[in-house]
C-alpha cells in the first residue's frame, strides 16, 4: 500500500504533481519532456479495430463520472450534452478540478474518466500498467496580458519569447517597458507598468505546459532551477497572484493591471471579452506566431508520425516553422479495468465517439474552443488504446 505522503514525495521528485494517488497500482503524474522510449505507432491491438466498431452503446442506464482539466472542460460539457441527446441511457457527471485531480481520480477509480493536459510517461505506464492516457484532441495555451496604455501598430499582438517569459516569472524582468521586450516590438508604445505574474494555484496541466515551454526555451535558466510540473515552486516574485482554473486566471488577470498569465486556448473568447490581449510567441524557428487553428494544426502535424503507441509525448516547442510553440494533446486518463462490463462498454463508446471525426472531433465541437482534430495516425493510436478497456 502506497501512502498519500509517500506518493506526493515521489511525485515531487519527478514532475511535481500535487495529488496523492491512493492504492496499490495508483499512477504517478508524468515526467517532463517526451516519452523516454523510442517513438513508435506499433500496437498489439488488431488493426481491424475501428472508431466506429467501438461505438457499441449500452441499452441499460449507465452513469459515468469525469473530472480534471479546466482547459478541456468547456468542450467536454458540449460532448456530454450531445451524447445524452443521442444516447439517453448514458449520463456523465463532469467536474473542472484541474488535471492533477483528474489523474488521481482516474487512478483511484473515483472517476471513470480523468481529463488531463499532461500525459503519463512511458516509464510510469510501464510501472503502473492499469492506467492509459488516450489522446482526445489537440489544444494550445495562450499567454495573455493586461497592459494599460499599450499601443501596437495595426492592432497587433505583443511579441514575447520563452526566455523573456522565463525572466519575468523568475523576477528578473519586472516592468513592461524593459529593453528586451521593446527590442522585439518595434513601433509599439509600451508603458512603464510593473509586471504582475499570475499562475495557477492548484495542480494543473496548464502549469505543466507553460513550465515545459519555459524549460525548453531557457534550459540554462528556468530549466536548471524549476523542473516542469503540474505544480511547481514558483519564484517569490513581489506581487505575484495565484488563481484556480482557467476561468480564475482570466478573472485574476483582468483585475490585475500589468498582469501576464497563461490560459488555455478554450478560454480565448472569455479572455478577449475581459479586455486581455494575447501574445505572439517565438517558436523554435524564430518566427512569432499567434495561437490560431492553422498554427496549432501545423505544430501538431509535425508530431503525428512520432507519437508513440502509449500516446505519451510532449509537443512543446516543436519543429514546424509556422507552428505555435505551446501545443498539446488533451488526454482521457482511464483505468484499463473498469468496474463492470457495462461501464467498460459505455466508456469505450463515449471515448470512441469523442475522437470520431464525424462525432466529437468534428468542427462543430472543436472550432468554438479552437481545438484541432487528431491526425488519422494518432486517432488510430487512440482507437487501439480504447479497445483495451475491459472489466
Amino acid at each position: 500500500m502506497i501512502s498519500t505522503i509517500s506518493m506526493v514525495s515521489r511525485r515531487i521528485s519527478t514532475r511535481k504533481a500535487v495529488v496523492a494517488l491512493i492504492g496499490a497500482g495508483a499512477a504517478l503524474l508524468a515526467a517532463c519532456g517526451s516519452s523516454s522510449s523510442t517513438p513508435t505507432t506499433t500496437s498489439s491491438t488488431s488493426p481491424a479495430v475501428s472508431v466506429q466498431s467501438l461505438q457499441n452503446w449500452p441499452t441499460s442506464a449507465i452513469q459515468l463520472t469525469e473530472s480534471g482539466s479546466s482547459l478541456l472542460y468547456p468542450v467536454f460539457n458540449n460532448w456530454v450534452t450531445s451524447i445524452k441527446q443521442r444516447h439517453p441511457t448514458i449520463t456523465i457527471q463532469t467536474a473542472s478540478t484541474g488535471s492533477g485531480k483528474g489523474i488521481s481520480d482516474a487512478a483511484t477509480g473515483t472517476a471513470n474518466i480523468g481529463a488531463s493536459d499532461a500525459y503519463l510517461s512511458n516509464s510510469e505506464l510501464d510501472q503502473y500498467p492499469g492506467l492509459l492516457n488516450i489522446p482526445l484532441a489537440i489544444s494550445a495555451q495562450q499567454v495573455n496580458y493586461n497592459i494599460p496604455g499599450l499601443s501596437i501598430p495595426n492592432g497587433g499582438h505583443l511579441k514575447l519569447t520563452g526566455t523573456i517569459l522565463s525572466d519575468i516569472y523568475l523576477g528578473k524582468i519586472t516592468n513592461w517597458d524593459d529593453s528586451q521586450i521593446k527590442s522585439i516590438n518595434p513601433g509599439a508604445t509600451i508603458p512603464s507598468v510593473p509586471i504582475v505574474t499570475v499562475h495557477r494555484a492548484e495542480s494543473s496541466g496548464d502549469t505543466f505546459l507553460f513550465t515545459s515551454f519555459l524549460a525548453a526555451t531557457d534550459p540554462s535558466g528556468w530549466g536548471q532551477k524549476i523542473p516542469p510540473g503540474t505544480t511547481v515552486a514558483w519564484p517569490n516574485v513581489p506581487g505575484a497572484v495565484s488563481a484556480t482554473g482557467n476561468g480564475g486566471m482570466v478573472t485574476a488577470c483582468k483585475s490585475s493591471p500589468g498582469c501576464v498569465a497563461y490560459i488555455g486556448i478554450s478560454y480565448l473568447d472569455q479572455a478577449t471579452a475581459a479586455g486581455l490581449g494575447y501574445a505572439e510567441l517565438q517558436n523554435k524557428s524564430g518566427n512569432y506566431v499567434a495561437p490560431t487553428t492553422q498554427t496549432i494544426a501545423a505544430a501538431a502535424e509535425s508530431f503525428a508520425d512520432s507519437t508513440p503507441a502509449s500516446g505519451a509525448i510532449s509537443m512543446i516547442y516543436g519543429p514546424a516553422s509556422q507552428g505555435y510553440p505551446i501545443v498539446n494533446y488533451e488526454y482521457a486518463i482511464v483505468l484499463t479495468k473498469q468496474p463492470s462490463a457495462e461501464i467498460a462498454q459505455a466508456v469505450r463508446a463515449v471515448l470512441a465517439w469523442i475522437i470520431d471525426p464525424s462525432g466529437g472531433n468534428s468542427s462543430t465541437y472543436l472550432d468554438p474552443v479552437r481545438f484541432v482534430a487528431l491526425p488519422s495516425t494518432v486517432r488510430q493510436i487512440s482507437v487501439n488504446l480504447i479497445a483495451k478497456l475491459t472489466s
